[in-house]
């Protein structure tokens, strides 16, 4: 399996509804500096007209993962599942992911005084059998789509074959598993909401990337 979301962010309302629901799930500390998902949210202007754009947001579970290569004590390691996960055991709390993580996806616990981000709900619902997180089973517009890349046949492949979309921060090489959907149907939208130097992907052009990145990391995945 190789675990990743798509995020269909025109239907992004900025309800918090999932940072409540990762929080209440996976016991994530209160506070808005803790936060395993957040909703960004960005303020342009065209022709004289405002524009707020919503990007949910969270940890990329990167294929290339540098919060992976910066860990001095392997706390910070591939999964099964192409998860990206910390051993809080293991942590020494030194920071390295944390500066490393172009996405500013980890933060401290101060409970456990180690580093957390997010598992994708491993620990709490999909080792148990639950077939999503839980951001996405409480989104009230559908934004998230939880899905295994490795089945060509599953929901989010297919969502994935049929939509194009582009990834966060291309410059960095990270081979992130999050898919922002471009908006259909809505030229202006889409416009106002993704770069000009943002490449814009089919599932076809990104699916070697995956497969490359998968070969550079062969044997890393451990068991959970």
């Amino acid at each position: 399996m190789n675990f990743a979301m798509a995020l269909d962010y025109q239907n992004c309302i900025n309800c918090k509804a999932c940072e409540v629901a990762c929080k209440e799930q996976n016991g994530v500390q209160l506070g808005a500096d803790k936060q395993r998902i957040w909703v960004g949210q960005t303020e342009t202007v065209i022709f004289g007209r405002p524009f707020v754009n919503f990007y949910p947001s969270q940890c990329n579970h990167c294929l290339d993962a540098p919060c992976v290569d910066v860990c001095p004590t392997n706390a910070s390691h591939f999964a099964e599942g192409g998860l990206v996960m910390v051993d809080k055991e293991k942590c020494i709390l030194c920071k390295g992911c944390m500066e490393a993580c172009p996405y500013d996806a980890r933060f401290v616990d101060d409970k456990a005084v180690a580093v957390d981000k997010c598992t994708f709900c491993y620990d709490t619902r999909i080792s148990k059998g639950e077939i999503t997180t839980a951001c996405q089973a409480t989104c009230p517009t559908k934004v998230r789509l939880f899905g295994d890349l490795d089945d060509e046949n599953g929901e989010l492949v297919q969502l994935l074959k049929s939509r194009k979309f582009f990834i966060l921060k291309e410059h960095e090489g990270t081979v992130p598993k999050l898919f922002y959907l471009v908006p259909e149907n809505d030229e202006n939208f889409a416009m106002r909401s993704i770069g000009a130097e943002t490449k814009i992907y089919t599932w076809d052009e990104f699916k070697p990337l995956i497969e490359k990145a998968k070969a550079k990391r062969s044997g890393q995945w451990k068991s959970i």
